[in-house]
């Protein structure tokens, strides 16, 4: 008996001296976001950060991918392309992010994916509209979980070119995404009908902050229809501008993101009606039980209404949790591989990456604004959708504008 009471006194003296093992840390896949979380533009890109988190929380609580947790950092860019790729730059030498995501500006979203083409960083662009971004300056690196302004203006050109409208004005922003999106509508609804004519053209700083004398000499060139092309940040301060003046009731124009939830919420009843708009997320719409479930969802976590960037952020987080799940481990080449071709679920239906460009193939809404009893904001009416396939560019046509 005392044997073995010395025997366990030796043991339990042995177990004491030994060292106490660290805690293992837990793996981690590291997403590092840079978008504009502050002024207008904040109302698109909070939806984004918000929708992705609330779909990373609920990866993670299954397990995670592959045995890691996924975690992401921010960086506010204040809408400049000098600090927010200065950001950029931070989370990838610093920080070493293995994926980048943002961001609103487009010419912020060019700068970023150059840089993570050099230092072979996956990023997936989630609102910058440009069509460069996959087009002609697209590469293995750089993946659009947005629309562009290739698609959009497709899909816009598709839906003026029934309207009875033949004398056009163009006006908006004058940087990379106003351009873009502009050229895309006009040269494709030129194309669909060929007997429509350009009256002119107006372009103002972004920022602008009085629309007025731009409106006044619209009205006076008496166009049938005008292709408003602003960007985030003046979106809101245009259709408010619309309603003071009564521009939109002395002649029709369309604007992408119009009809947009962020866009329309801000000016609450006193939005402009009428506006033709396109959009790739309506909360109440479609009435599928995929969608009313992500609502749900997101109403509890935020108590508010999903907006378009929501959809981004979602498809964002599946994307990259599929993709490292299909490629059985955290490497660059594997994810991109994985991407290609890769289709998702989610609350618009299936979405898929297009292999030869990564362009998320998205479907678009497009409606007029129109008040609505029961809501203190307008919505979209009258929506039509436009499948994404129907508006994406040639495989062909892509490999042609990068050769050049």
């Amino acid at each position: 008996m005392k044997r073995l009471f010395g025997l366990a006194c030796f043991c339990l003296s042995v177990l004491v001296l030994l060292p106490v093992a660290a805690p293992v840390a837990a793996k981690t896949i590291t997403v590092g976001i840079v978008d504009c979380y502050s002024g207008p533009p904040s109302t698109y890109t909070n939806d984004v950060r918000d929708a992705f988190k609330l779909e990373i929380d609920r990866i993670n609580a299954g397990g995670g991918v592959l045995g890691h947790k996924i975690e992401f950092v921010t960086r506010d860019s204040k809408f400049k392309v000098d600090i927010g790729l200065s950001a950029a730059k931070e989370l990838i030498y610093r920080k070493n992010v293995d994926i980048m995501m943002g961001t609103i500006n487009s010419a912020l979203a060019l700068a970023i994916s150059d840089l993570c083409r050099k230092e072979k960083v996956p990023f997936l662009v989630t609102f910058a509209k440009s069509a460069k971004i996959t087009g002609a300056k697209g590469h293995d690196y750089v993946f659009s979980i947005t629309e562009n302004t290739a698609l959009a203006g497709k899909a816009a050109a598709v839906g003026l070119a029934k309207k009875p409208y033949l004398k056009y004005w163009i006006a908006g922003d004058d940087y990379e995404y106003g351009h873009a999106i502009a050229d895309a509508v006009w040269n494709n609804l030129r194309k669909l009908k060929p007997q429509v004519t350009l009256l002119g053209q107006s372009w103002w700083k972004v920022g602008e902050p009085d629309f007025t004398p731009y409106i006044t000499a619209i009205l006076s060139a008496k166009p049938d229809a005008v292709i408003v092309a602003t960007g985030g940040r003046d979106c809101v301060p245009f259709l408010k501008a619309a309603k003071a003046t009564g521009f939109n009731k002395r002649v029709p124009f369309y604007m992408h993101t119009a009809t947009e939830l962020s866009t329309l919420k801000p000016l609450g009843l006193n939005a402009p009606e009428g506006v033709i708009g396109t959009s790739n997320y309506f909360f109440y719409y479609p009435e599928s039980p995929e969608n009313q479930a992500f609502v749900k969802r997101f109403e509890a976590a935020y108590k508010r209404k999903p907006a378009v960037g929501a959809i981004y952020g979602l498809l964002a987080a599946r994307f990259i949790a599929g993709a490292y799940r299909k490629a059985g481990k955290v490497k660059p080449q594997a994810f991109i591989k994985a991407m290609e071709a890769m289709t998702v679920d989610s609350p618009i239906g299936k979405v898929t990456m297009r292999a030869c460009d990564h362009q998320a193939m998205l479907p678009m809404f497009m409606g007029t604004t129109k008040k609505v009893s029961g809501y203190n904001f307008l919505i979209a009416d009258d929506i039509v959708t436009i499948a994404g396939k129907d508006v994406m560019p040639g495989c062909d046509e892509i490999a042609r504008q990068r050769k050049k």
